[in-house]
This record gives C-alpha cells, sequence and structure tokens, in this order.
C-alpha cells in the first residue's frame, strides 16, 4: 500500500498486542477506487457491519467514516482501498477483551483497472482445501492461509496461471483463491452457495442482481468438478477484476459464452467501467 490511515491519523504501524495481528480477529474490506470514488462504498460497508455483528465487534458505518473514505482516495483516480477492522489491543489469551476498542485501518495502493480479457483466462484447481465453517461463511475476515497457501501452490508456475479453485473436503468446488465462481450450463447459471464456507463477494451480488433483472436464470447451487468439466462457460468475479471468463482449466479449453457480454452488458450500467469494451 502506498499510504495508511489508523485510527484517522497517518501512520504505518499498530500496536504488537492487537487481536488482528495475534489471532487475525478481525475483518477487511477491499474497495476499487475509480474516478476518485470509492466504487459500491454503502454495499461494502453493509457487508463489514453486518460481519461486525456476527462477530460481536463494535462498529458504525457513519458518515465521518465515510467522509474519511473519500477524502483519502479524492486525489488519485484509480487504485484499491483496503479498509480493515480488528478487535483492537487485548491482552494474551483468546477471550475478547472488555471493553472492545476496534482498530481500524485505511490503506490506499494507486493502479490502473484491469482490463477485460477478452481471450479469457486460464486458471488451475488448488491443491489446498478450503473449510467448512458456518460459523465464518460468507465473511471477509482476516484468517486468510487457506488462500496464502491456495495462492502459493503456482508462485513460480511458468504456465501464468491467473487464478486457481478451490475445493471443500466432500469435492465441491467453492470459489477461487479472490474470486466467486460462475458456472453456465445451457441457459442457467450456477454459483456455488456460500453457508459453510466462501466470501459473499460485493461482485458477486452484483451479478446475481444483474442477471435477475435481465430474466438470465441464475441459482445457487453445489457445483462439482464433473459439472464444471461439461459447463458451456465458466466466469469468475470479484470487486477489483468484475468478471473474468476462463478460457482454460487444468487443459480443458472453454468458450467464452454470450451470457458473459450479457451480463457485463449489465455491469456496466452499474459503472463497472472494466466490464465494458
Amino acid at each position: 500500500m502506498d499510504r495508511w490511515l489508523i485510527n484517522g491519523v497517518k501512520a504505518e504501524s499498530i500496536s504488537a498486542d492487537d487481536r488482528g495481528l495475534a489471532y487475525g480477529d478481525g475483518l477487511f474490506e477491499t474497495l476499487a477506487v475509480r474516478a476518485g470514488q470509492c466504487r459500491f462504498m454503502e454495499l461494502h460497508l453493509s457487508r463489514l457491519a453486518a460481519s461486525c455483528v456476527r462477530l460481536g465487534i463494535p462498529f458504525t458505518a457513519n458518515d465521518n467514516l465515510r467522509a474519511e473514505m473519500a477524502e483519502f482516495v479524492s486525489g488519485d483516480a484509480y487504485g484499491t482501498l483496503k479498509l480493515i477492522l480488528t478487535r483492537g489491543q487485548g491482552p494474551r489469551g483468546y477471550a475478547p477483551p472488555v471493553p472492545v476498542q476496534p482498530t481500524r485501518l485505511l490503506g490506499f495502493s494507486a493502479s490502473l483497472p484491469q482490463t477485460f480479457p477478452e481471450a479469457g483466462v486460464r486458471i488451475r484447481y488448488c491443491r489446498t482445501l478450503i473449510g467448512r465453517n458456518p460459523l465464518l461463511a460468507g465473511m471477509k475476515t482476516l484468517n486468510r492461509l487457506e488462500q496464502v497457501m491456495a495462492r502459493a501452490e503456482w508462485a513460480n508456475d511458468a504456465g501464468c496461471n491467473e487464478e486457481g479453485l478451490m475445493l471443500n473436503d466432500r469435492d465441491e468446488v467453492v470459489c477461487g483463491t479472490m474470486t466467486n465462481l460462475f458456472v453456465i450450463r445451457g441457459d442457467t447459471v450456477l454459483t456455488p452457495p456460500l453457508d459453510e464456507s466462501g466470501v459473499a463477494g460485493i461482485m458477486r451480488s452484483q451479478v446475481i442482481k444483474v442477471a435477475g433483472e435481465m430474466h438470465i436464470k441464475l441459482r445457487e447451487a453445489s457445483v462439482s468438478k464433473t459439472d464444471v468439466l461439461t459447463a458451456d462457460g465458466v466466469f469468475l468475479s470479484n470487486s477489483l477484476i468484475g468478471l473474468w471468463p476462463v478460457s482454460e482449466l487444468d487443459g480443458q479449453r472453454y468458450a467464452i459464452h454470450p451470457l458473459i457480454d450479457r451480463i457485463r452488458s449489465g455491469l456496466a450500467m452499474l459503472g463497472v467501467q472494466e466490464c465494458q469494451r
């Protein structure tokens, strides 16, 4: 990150006894900055607030925070804003401190938006499994070691894989290391449910919304490796990349399905510019 605010003050370090550092006790949101503004700010803040309720971390997405975020990125046209909220400092041991005084971090990194890959992207399956835990499912917690280990599998891969799919212990395909998965079968789009694992992505919610508005059949359903192998099309989503059509998965080739173009045209109406040609 190019710069940081910690609890509203320019800084680059937190206390060594912060529970986010000690236990991964916290949450984060990654927002795309486009034309000097945070895209889908309210959706990100709503997800963060809902997750804080589940974890028992006091948090209010008030106007002061919105103003702080807006001012922090106002001088930059494009980039990524990372909002981290931890349970704050605490004594040794797992028991949450009383009272809780959260630590809030804002980090910004300048970068140009990724363009839509017209030819699609190459991906792979990861050996690292994603665990099933309904208590934490859907949230974007600071506990990302599964994704770290999965991403490390192709750190030096000359094959230029751009993402990896993660399975659970039932051999169901759940998500990518940083993306949500969509599989096209006939005239229907399938996306794995996230009630046991995975992150309920903001862009995923927008794809579901656009599909409904455009009368495209989309439903949540368990996805197997066979479902992916025999799919008519596969694509991925997250808040920074928009949509990625998949052209190859472990040697299996896929055409860029027309439904992907339809969905990204709907996303373009929501201001997801990198989904435009």
